[in-house]
């Protein structure tokens, strides 16, 4: 596990490491050996930072997972499929999720959210990454590549959000968390969508600090400004859009395709497509950062 400070409060990002050379980082952890960031490779060439030399030249991947989620058990088993593995993959809970710090002065929108991460990125040396983001994580992935260009060389969106949402009390996930005030959800709400979300979604869900997912589920569906689809668009950096094959094509999508950006329909899978196609998850994620 390793672990950077990112508020001036002391609050920590942790995350785990899967198998792969670790670039030297300020953060704190156990790190396998591998030459600086700029030193030459097997061939005689500079490796940019946030690039492993001798295990075949791969960017770092950053996996940042969706609201009330934890890294770990949603994108482990993924990212050591064989189609995914052989790099240095960190896997990322975001602030005030899974196993990382859960501060109550902090403000948990997108964008803190998003320079939270870059914070971790640069202690962990992860520049020029591959970053895959679910749901809210997506929607963090773009704000950071919008904000921190240089950490980003690619995006993969997993059925990620773009565009801000109404609130509806009684509904599972952000709308409905969103539609409390913050002392009502704090009082009862938590409760109440604890019996929405059912025991997959709680098992992570019950790590959050309440506050967090309160705070990042109320500015997830109010979005950002400009709005996450229209930071995508901007965007010049290669980028892969997932969603679910069943639910039909996503709106504004051919403005997404004619501005580049790449829309795989999934088959035989809901909202969390690592978990439910982890074959076609590997497949589509390998094709999107292919060489």
């Amino acid at each position: 596990m390793h672990d950077a400070q990112v508020t001036d409060g002391g609050a920590r990002i942790r995350w785990v490491e899967l198998p792969g050379a670790a670039a030297p980082s300020e953060a704190t952890g156990t790190t396998g050996a591998v030459a600086p960031a700029g030193a030459a490779g097997a061939a005689g060439v500079a490796a940019p930072a946030g690039v492993i030399g001798e295990t075949g030249g791969r960017p770092d991947r950053v996996y940042l997972h969706g609201l009330g989620a934890s890294s770990g058990p949603y994108f482990a088993a993924s990212a050591t499929h064989p189609l995914l593995a052989g790099g240095r993959s960190l896997l990322v809970d975001l602030l005030g999720f899974g196993i990382s710090d859960r501060p109550t002065d902090f403000g948990y929108t997108l964008e803190e959210h998003a320079d939270a991460v870059a914070k971790a990125m640069e202690a962990a040396g992860a520049h020029g990454a591959d970053v895959i983001g679910h749901s809210m994580g997506g929607a963090v992935a773009v704000v950071l590549a919008a904000r921190h260009p240089r950490l980003v060389g690619r995006l993969v969106l997993v059925d990620a959000n773009l565009d801000p949402v109404v609130p509806v009390r009684g509904r599972p996930g952000s709308s409905g968390i969103a539609a409390y005030t913050e002392e009502e959800f704090l009082a009862g709400g938590l409760s109440e969508t604890r019996e929405r979300v059912g025991p997959l979604w709680w098992a992570t869900m019950r790590l959050a600090g309440p506050e967090a997912l309160y705070r990042s589920a109320a500015h997830r569906t109010r979005g950002t400004t400009p709005t996450m689809r229209e930071l995508l668009l901007d965007l010049r950096i290669p980028r892969t859009f997932l969603r679910p094959s069943a639910d039909g094509p996503l709106s504004g999508e051919a403005a997404l395709v004619e501005h580049g950006v790449r829309i795989v329909a999934v088959p035989d899978c809901g909202h969390n497509i690592m978990l439910d196609n982890p074959e076609a998850f590997a497949r589509e994620t390998a094709a999107a950062l292919a060489p």
